[in-house]
């Protein structure tokens, strides 16, 4: 498994624009990868690749902690995933981990069933918009991809998972966060027509 970058530390915040924070506060920093390191291995094209950018996020983690993530994702979007993490923070609203796929091998599997928050993963492009970073899944365990109606018999994923609206890092219509990226011009996944998938925004 790649895990170039990953690691396990904390550092004083620095000052960022619209969230107060003292200088003793502490950072944990989840990975550091350079861009050369956080597509490593994808089967991408060039022309894929030349859309992607890596930005650094902050977020208040399920440890009750500030962690420092990265997200490899569109440039399209980049600033705006910027904004509704500062104002995920500002919440604190519990995001479990975020880390670019690379380090679970590029297997969305494993990257959801360890409770990730990611946006770029190549794949068919013709049916899925993290191909291009145009994407994100927030919080995949606590808000599991159900199917509906005919197709009900197929088990959630992330295997196991079960949805609980009143676990925090779970959303619902009405949940500031949704608003906040549909404020953006996101589409929220739980309107799919054949499956709830509540940890996915997309543009």
């Amino acid at each position: 498994m790649i895990c170039w970058g990953c690691k396990n530390n904390s550092s004083p915040a620095s000052s960022k624009p619209g969230i107060k924070e003292k200088s003793d506060i502490q950072i944990t920093t989840d990975c550091n990868f350079s861009f050369e390191e956080a597509i490593a291995g994808s089967k991408a094209p060039q022309s894929v690749i030349n859309q992607l950018q890596l930005i650094n996020v902050r977020y208040y983690s399920t440890d009750h902690k500030i962690h420092q993530g990265q997200i490899l994702t569109n440039k399209k979007i980049a600033n705006d995933l910027q904004h509704i993490f500062t104002y995920m923070l500002r919440l604190h609203f519990p995001i479990a981990k975020v880390i670019p796929i690379v380090k679970f091998g590029w297997n969305d599997n494993k990257s959801m069933a360890n409770n990730n928050t990611y946006s770029f993963c190549y794949r068919d492009i013709s049916y899925s918009k993290h191909a291009t970073g145009m994407a994100i899944d927030i919080n995949p365990y606590f808000n599991p991809e159900r199917w509906k109606d005919s197709l009900s018999y197929r088990p959630s994923k992330p295997i196991g998972a079960t949805y609980h609206r009143t676990v925090p890092g779970t959303f619902y219509a009405s949940h500031p966060v949704v608003l906040e990226f549909k404020k953006y011009g996101f589409k929220w996944g739980h309107n799919f027509s054949m499956k709830w998938d509540d940890h996915h925004f997309e543009q």
